[in-house]
C-alpha cells in the first residue's frame, strides 16, 4: 500500500482526550492523529528496548492495535501520551520475552543494527560525514547503556519528558528517576567528550510514520 504523501488532520488542534471520545462514539479514522502525533516518541522508546528495525515497527504496530482495542480504558488521569508508553513498553518486553524463548538468548548489544540517519539539512559532502559520525557515535553509546538507564536517558533528554512524567510512564520515583539519569550521563560522558542530546537522534521521519500509520490503520 503506498504511503501517506500528506497529513490531512495536520490543522486539527483538538486535546487527545477530546480525540479519545470522539473515536469511541464512532470516528475511527481520527486516530491517525494520535499516531501521528506520538509516533516519534513511541518510537524511541520501543527503540531503547529493541535494535532491529523490522522488529521495531511490528511492536510499534501491536501497540497501537492493543491502544485502540483499549481506548475505553483511557481515563484521562494522565496524559495519552504516557498511557500509550506504557503499552509500548509492555509490547516490547513482551516481545523480548517470546524471542527469549525462541533463541534462548537475546543480545541486543551483539546484533545491534542502528541504521543511519539522513541529514535533511543542507550541508557540503564532508560535513554530512562528521555528522553522521557524531550521530552514530551517539547513539552507539545509548546502545551501550544499561536497559534501564537507557529508556529513562532518551525519554529525559531526547523527548524532555519531566521526572514526574517518566515516573508515571515507568512506575518508578522520582528520586529514581533522578538517580538513573545521572548514572546514564555519567556513563555516556565517558564514551563521548561532549554529551549532545541531540533530537535527531533515532528519529523517526515522515516515511517511517506514513508507513507506519497506512499499516495500523488498515488494521483497525
Amino acid at each position: 500500500m503506498e504511503a501517506l504523501k500528506t497529513n490531512k488532520f495536520a490543522t486539527i488542534t483538538l486535546k487527545d482526550s477530546e480525540i479519545v471520545k470522539r473515536i469511541l462514539i464512532g470516528e475511527k479514522e481520527l486516530f491517525e492523529i494520535l499516531m501521528r502525533r506520538n509516533n516519534q516518541k513511541l518510537y524511541r522508546v520501543v527503540r531503547t528496548y529493541i535494535s532491529k528495525e523490522d522488529d521495531v515497527l511490528d511492536v510499534l504496530q501491536e501497540a497501537y492495535i492493543k491502544a485502540y482495542l483499549k481506548l475505553e480504558q483511557f481515563n484521562g488521569n494522565a496524559a495519552f501520551s504516557t498511557w500509550l508508553i506504557r503499552i509500548g513498553i509492555n509490547e516490547a518486553l513482551q516481545f523480548l520475552r517470546k524471542r527469549k524463548r525462541l533463541l534462548q538468548k537475546v543480545d541486543m548489544l551483539n546484533d545491534n543494527e542502528v541504521e543511519k540517519i539522513k541529514d535533511t539539512k543542507y550541508m557540503n559532502p564532508e560535513s554530512q560525514i562528521i555528522n553522521t559520525e557524531h550521530r552514530m557515535l551517539i547513539e552507539n553509546a545509548i546502545d551501550r547503556l544499561p536497559e534501564k538507564y537507557r529508556i529513562i536517558f532518551m525519554l529525559h533528554q531526547v523527548e524532555g519528558m519531566s521526572n514526574s512524567e517518566i515516573a508515571a510512564c515507568l512506575s518508578i520515583s522520582d528520586d529514581n528517576v533522578k538517580v538513573r539519569l545521572h548514572r546514564a550521563k555519567k556513563y555516556l560522558k565517558e564514551e563521548l567528550y561532549k554529551l549532545s542530546a541531540d533530537v535527531s537522534v533515532f528519529e523517526f521521519g515522515n516515511y517511517k510514520c506514513d508507513r507506519l500509520v497506512t499499516a495500523v490503520m488498515s488494521k483497525l
